[in-house]
């Protein structure tokens, strides 16, 4: 396990795109981090967050259709772990504008070796790294700064009535949240989910 600045179990593979982008892969497939770096002037610095020219669909076959921004203004708030049923599911890029998130992807893909695992890391608006989460994963964070702000590439639509999710608290996904789960401010639905344990995963892992 990292600390909120680690990979956790990452096997780091790094590997470079054109411009700055850097990619990490992790020791459970699919789930990325994407590092676009950072130009500094005398003004503050810039990063090129997305370009499909570079990261589109001849490397990840990928293509986003929306954005979605969520602002929290308290620290210590979850949201998750969220996902949708086929055919509306999503692949997800996770960037934080402002503030900091514990982010967290969980494996739900069945017969999958590592189903029930789960990626966490720490992002904040002060470093440009991303994680890109595709279908057949269960996503959430908690905010680690009041005020915090994130941005959802996806690449479907939201769907309410496809909505479907994991608890966040469930032990058995050993997940160590870096906040008092008691105190932390979550709504009722994310409150509801059923633990992993009590779900039939509509994925499948491919590989």
């Amino acid at each position: 396990m990292v600390s909120t600045d680690r990979v956790n179990g990452a096997g780091c593979a790094l590997s470079m795109c054109a411009s700055s982008m850097r990619i990490t892969n992790t020791d459970i497939d699919g789930i990325k981090i994407f590092d676009p770096g950072r130009h500094f002037d005398e003004r503050g610095w810039s990063s090129e967050l997305w370009n499909s020219s570079v990261l589109g669909t001849d490397e990840f076959g990928v293509s986003f259709v929306q954005d979605t921004l969520a602002s929290s203004s308290q620290s210590g708030t979850v949201r998750g772990m969220h996902f949708q049923f086929p055919p509306h599911d999503q692949g997800k890029l996770i960037i934080c504008l402002s503030g900091a998130i514990f982010d967290v992807a969980l494996d739900i893909r069945d017969r999958s070796p590592t189903y029930g695992r789960h990626v966490e890391l720490k992002l904040c608006g002060d470093d440009p790294r991303q994680c890109w989460i595709p279908s057949g994963f269960a996503h959430g964070y908690c905010t680690l700064e009041p005020n915090t702000k994130v941005l959802y590439k996806l690449t479907a639509p939201y769907e309410a009535r496809s909505a479907g999710g994991v608890l966040w608290k469930d032990v058995s996904l050993k997940i160590d949240w870096p906040i008092d789960v008691k105190e932390a401010v979550v709504n009722d639905r994310d409150n509801d989910w059923p633990c992993l344990g009590d779900i039939e995963s509509p994925f499948r892992w491919d590989g």
